[in-house]
């Protein structure tokens, strides 16, 4: 069963300098209890396409398309029936949590406030609830620690603080925005680690951001790979990772450190990601393409099946490519 469907979602902002498009006619759906990696550099309109499914885009934003839970297009709704699907239906947990939690609250009372407002409950049982859901995200003496305040935890515990605030309410959908950003590679491990625990545990559906393919491979069925907002691939993650249909999701693989191959250079892509208020015509990745041909530059490539998945390329797939 499909619980979140995205059709041609795209999301503008209006600037001093003019209108950006942030994420153009981007369509992909996850199923219940089904994992999606969304894939790119910073800027290719990740965290924007997330923000406008939780509703959470700047004043300055608009978007249009369709975002249906349940077949229930939630895009447009009025923010009061709005909070009762992400109270309900999903959640989200933020790049920074010294930005998302409350530097002024203990712990307990940021927890406890969203039981009494969502759920109705005392604050007694919410306070149980907040400490048992801190022990389900493997916090250490979740009891006393629950009093504490935010900066008191190290950042990969405030981590875990913030995905346990996203569980209060036990969503059937969790969006994941970069979350082991800042964290040093053992840690990023345990995160990931607890999120495919829970996504478990809770039976619910995860959406992943990450510009890390690295981080995607062990955690996700499926891979939407963003370019200038717009799709360039999508497919399960296995093919994807051996195989890869388009030229950026090869590159992205390529730029991958690897321990196997000692003594050779990094590869990174040429160039500079697209400036979002100057697109090219046609491809946004042609300037940046090693397969570039005239009509790349020109026009857009449409979104069509390939292998097991899908891509928007004018080149034809081979998998000699890569």
């Amino acid at each position: 069963m499909i619980l979140l469907k995205v059709e041609n979602l795209s999301v503008e902002f209006q600037t001093n300098d003019g209108a950006v498009q942030a994420v153009k006619d981007l369509s992909f759906e996850l199923e219940k209890g089904g994992s999606l990696a969304i894939v790119g550099e910073s800027g290719s309109g990740k965290s924007q396409t997330a923000f406008s499914i939780m509703g959470l885009l700047a004043e300055n934003g608009r978007s249009s398309g369709r975002v249906l839970i349940e077949g229930k297009d939630i895009l447009n709704l009025p923010t009061s029936e709005l909070n009762t699907y992400r109270a309900e239906k999903m959640a989200m947990i933020f790049q920074d949590p010294m930005t998302s939690l409350n530097p002024y609250l203990r712990v307990s009372e940021q927890m406890v406030e969203v039981l009494v407002h969502h759920r109705g409950m005392s604050k007694r049982a919410a306070r149980s609830r907040a400490i048992a859901m801190l022990d389900a995200v493997r916090i250490p003496d979740a009891k006393n620690r629950v009093h504490m305040y935010p900066h008191e935890f190290s950042g990969g515990m405030r981590q875990r603080v913030m995905i346990a605030m996203a569980l209060l309410c036990e969503p059937e959908l969790l969006i994941a925005d970069e979350p082991t950003t800042a964290l040093d590679v053992t840690v990023q491990d345990q995160i990931m680690s607890l999120l495919g625990e829970l996504q478990k545990e809770f039976q619910m559906s995860l959406v992943l951001i990450t510009h890390d393919l690295s981080v995607v491979a062990q955690s996700c069925e499926k891979v939407l790979v963003l370019y200038g907002g717009q799709m360039m691939e999508y497919d399960d993650i296995k093919p994807l990772f051996v195989s890869p249909s388009h030229p950026y999701t090869q590159a992205l693989l390529s730029a991958i450190p690897r321990l196997d191959q000692r003594n050779e250079a990094l590869n990174a892509i040429p160039g500079d990601p697209p400036n979002m208020m100057n697109m090219p015509k046609g491809c946004p990745f042609s300037p940046r393409c090693e397969y570039v041909v005239d009509h790349c530059r020109t026009e857009r490539a449409m979104v069509v099946p390939s292998g097991s998945g899908l891509r928007a390329c004018h080149k034809p797939y081979s998998s000699r490519d890569f």
